[in-house]
């Protein structure tokens, strides 16, 4: 199961991502794919706030932390079959992928698709985070337009291929794409 959670910055789309996660999990463990690349004081103190949110909010819920800013894909691999991850975050994954790495953006692409399709033959279920960046003022520079388009031509192929696509505004989660449903038919006999 493939779930793509979106929202604008500090939305609440880690506490929906995380919660889905939980869910999934049930007693096992939880996997949380950091995606950041640690660079500064600053950044260190976020991604400490984050794992201290995750312990207070989640306390009988063990989580197993993996860092790697680009190859998801590896990551992935890398995670038991079955069990519940959390990709957090797709915007800074594709920051790395433009701007930290020689990947070309169908490259980057090409890694997220092996990355899902990785995960799908493996059962897992995944729940991949990003920012939906686009709802500001327009950039008025050709790079940030680029990072730009990058992020938005990922979040359309990835709600295409997710399972399910949920938006986060002020807390509140709106499912706009459900998991297909199996209806059971019963034969009628006349």
């Amino acid at each position: 199961m493939i779930v793509f959670v979106s929202g604008g910055a500090r939305s609440g789309k880690s506490d929906v991502a995380e919660q889905q996660v939980v869910n999934a999990a049930g007693s096992s463990p939880c996997y949380y794919l950091a995606t950041a690349d640690v660079y500064d004081d600053e950044m260190a103190a976020r991604v400490a706030r984050h794992r201290q949110s995750r312990q207070e909010e989640w306390q009988s819920t063990q989580w197993e932390t993996l860092e790697e800013p680009l190859a998801i894909d590896q990551a992935i691999a890398n995670v038991p079959n079955g069990s519940a991850v959390l990709l957090d975050c797709l915007t800074l994954w594709a920051s790395q992928v433009l701007y930290a790495s020689k990947l070309s953006e169908e490259e980057g692409l090409a890694l997220l698709a092996s990355a899902l399709a990785d995960a799908r033959a493996r059962g897992l279920y995944l729940v991949i985070v990003s920012n939906d960046i686009n709802e500001v003022l327009p950039p008025s520079d050709a790079e940030t337009w680029r990072y730009l388009a990058f992020l938005q031509r990922a979040h359309r192929w990835l709600a295409k291929e997710a399972d399910s696509v949920i938006e986060v505004v002020a807390g509140c989660s709106v499912e706009w794409k459900r998991p297909a449903k199996v209806l059971l038919t019963k034969e009628l006999s006349f």
